[in-house]
């Protein structure tokens, strides 16, 4: 029921988001005299407000046509070189004979699936292009994929996770691992499984951003919300079912409007501000300033169904148990043992004002891969970085980024030699 009321919801504003619409219209238009008075300018902005806080906002495109290369414009185009029902692995080609013959390492950004699209990682992903061969997880929507299709767990995402690693590593050279946020845990827990098994396929190093690792070390709000209460209230208040006519019909998910009412809550003054300078500016006829709201509004609006049981799973096994960094964590059958990883070097980093991934808690990896040498160790703290300036902004492509570049040049290794000779038969 709690879907269906979003869904009347929505559909009995939207006769009101339209007229919304037709009255900015005839208020703004030039050939209004009135249309430069303050009232009317303020009228304007008030609707304006109204229809971006009402409308549904759609997943957003990366639309990264170039990058820049030395002194080259190079061409990017998309294009997906994986697939699976829950996920697309998207590779952005640099269409250059140059940038071909420099042999950049390659990369798997894995981006998180917590109610937020992919795109959320543009700006990580246009720092990194110029150095690298960029390719990066394009979860899909829950309540666009079919029952019939099975169920998607934590499990299953490492499963995916070691897939494309095997799968990008037949080239040649084993790939870099970039989780950011949420996908610290299965990137842990997949790197683990395939240094058990000596996989040739496994990374060669992995960096962990603002990931929850052991979420006991300096607690932050998310922390104290996915421990207050038991795992049933979860699935019995906030699991629903996907309603028709959506492809995903029935499935169980955690809806992306209620993750956005907990995204928006906990920063609750923040956005109010926000907002509240944003109608100041559209008074104004700031254009600069109300674009560049707009446009970050645009992208943190636009969110996504979780399946039910990842998420719970995810609460569950992250959150409540901490079974990772208490040493407990199975996958499917096989307990997960970190201390195996001995050749797959690891970064981690944090942000020093990060209210979502408290510091100390990515850090946490570096302990539990007990068997690695220090030499193919790092942790970077970046100071006065907030949980999205660890990927994203100016102190990211400044600072934190050229950590990166460097971090993964210096432990660029060759896959076994098992991989060499089926490559050559």
């Amino acid at each position: 029921m709690l879907y269906h009321a979003y869904e009347m919801t929505h559909a009995a504003i939207s006769p009101m988001r339209t007229a919304a619409r037709m009255g900015r219209e005839v208020i703004s238009n030039p050939l209004n005299p009135f249309s430069q008075y303050y009232g009317s300018r303020a009228m304007s902005a008030a609707l304006e407000m109204f229809i971006n806080a009402t409308r549904r906002y759609g997943k957003p495109e990366f639309d990264i046509s170039s990058v820049r290369i030395g002194r080259t414009d190079v061409p990017v185009r998309e294009e997906i070189v994986w697939s699976k029902p829950f996920c697309n692995l998207l590779h952005f080609r640099r269409d250059s004979r140059t940038v071909e013959r420099r042999n950049d390492p390659r990369v798997l950004m894995v981006a998180p699936m917590s109610g937020h699209y992919a795109t959320l990682l543009r700006g990580t992903v246009e720092a990194m292009l110029p150095d690298h061969d960029v390719y990066i997880t394009d979860w899909v929507d829950a309540r666009d994929v079919p029952v019939v299709e099975g169920s998607f767990d934590l499990d299953d995402y490492t499963d995916y996770l070691m897939e494309m690693l095997e799968a990008l590593s037949e080239t040649g050279e084993r790939v870099t691992m970039v989780a950011v946020c949420q996908p610290g845990i299965p990137a842990m827990v997949a790197t683990s499984l395939m240094s058990m098994n000596r996989d040739p396929g496994r990374p060669s190093s992995i960096i962990l951003m603002g990931s929850p690792i052991d979420t006991a070390k300096n607690p932050k709000q998310p922390n104290e919300l996915a421990t207050g209460k038991p795992l049933s209230w979860f699935e019995n208040n906030v699991v629903t079912r996907v309603p028709w006519p959506n492809q995903g019909f029935m499935r169980r998910v955690y809806p992306g409007f209620l993750q956005l009412s907990s995204f928006l809550a906990m920063n609750i003054d923040r956005h109010m501000d926000a907002h509240v300078t944003q109608f100041e500016n559209l008074v104004k006829g700031d254009g600069d300033s109300t674009e560049a709201h707009q446009r970050f509004y645009d992208e943190y609006m636009a969110v996504m169904d979780l399946t039910a049981e990842f998420y719970l799973q995810t609460i569950e096994r992250v959150f409540q148990k901490r079974l990772l960094a208490e040493g407990q964590y199975m996958y499917r059958d096989t307990h997960v043992d970190p201390s195996a990883i001995d050749d797959v070097a690891i970064m981690t980093i944090e942000g020093e004002k990060d209210d979502i991934t408290g510091l100390g808690q990515t850090e946490a990896a570096q302990t539990l891969a007990v068997n690695l040498p220090d030499g193919l160790r790092k942790h970077y703290v970046a100071e006065g970085v907030g949980h999205y300036g660890v990927f994203n902004g100016s102190r990211f492509r400044k600072n934190i980024y050229p950590q990166i570049r460097d971090f993964i040049k210096a432990n660029r290794k060759e896959v076994d030699e098992v991989v060499r000779l089926k490559a050559v038969s």
